[in-house]
C-alpha cells in the first residue's frame, strides 16, 4: 500500500505527464497562428478525471484553441496512450486558465505602475 507521500509523487507524475503530452501534441498538430501554454493539469481525488488548463498569446485566439482541443480530443487521447502507455488514461477536459490570465494582468499592472515611480523620481 502507497503511503500519502507516495500517492502524492504518483499523481504529480501522472499530471506532469500528461501536461507534458499534451504540450507536444499541440505543438504538432496547432496551426501555430497563436502561442498555446499548457499551464497545469489538475487530477479530480478518484483520479477519474483531469482538468487541462491552458492560456494563448494574443487572447483573441482563445476560443479557437478551446475548439481545437475538443475537436482533436480523441487523437490527443490515442496519442498520450500511445507516448506514455497509460494503463488507465483519465477522462481529459480542456479549461482557459483564468488564474493565470489574472496573474499575468497583476503583472502588467505592477510593471506599469513601476515604470510610472521610476520616471516621476527622474523629473
Amino acid at each position: 500500500m502507497l503511503t500519502p507521500e507516495q500517492k502524492h509523487i504518483k499523481d504529480e507524475r501522472l499530471s506532469g505527464a500528461i501536461q507534458h503530452g499534451v504540450a507536444e501534441f499541440v505543438e504538432r498538430e496547432s496551426n501555430g497562428k497563436s502561442l498555446i501554454t499548457i499551464t497545469r493539469v489538475v487530477l479530480s481525488a478518484d483520479k477519474k478525471r483531469a482538468t487541462v488548463f491552458f492560456t494563448t498569446f494574443p487572447d483573441s485566439y482563445e476560443e479557437q484553441v478551446l475548439l481545437f482541443l475538443k475537436r482533436n480530443m480523441s487523437d490527443l487521447v490515442y496519442f498520450l496512450k500511445k507516448k506514455f502507455k497509460f494503463s488507465r488514461l483519465p477522462l481529459l477536459e480542456v479549461m482557459l486558465d483564468i488564474g493565470e490570465k489574472n496573474r499575468q494582468k497583476i503583472d502588467t499592472i505592477i510593471t506599469k505602475e513601476n515604470n510610472n515611480e521610476e520616471l516621476s523620481e527622474e523629473s
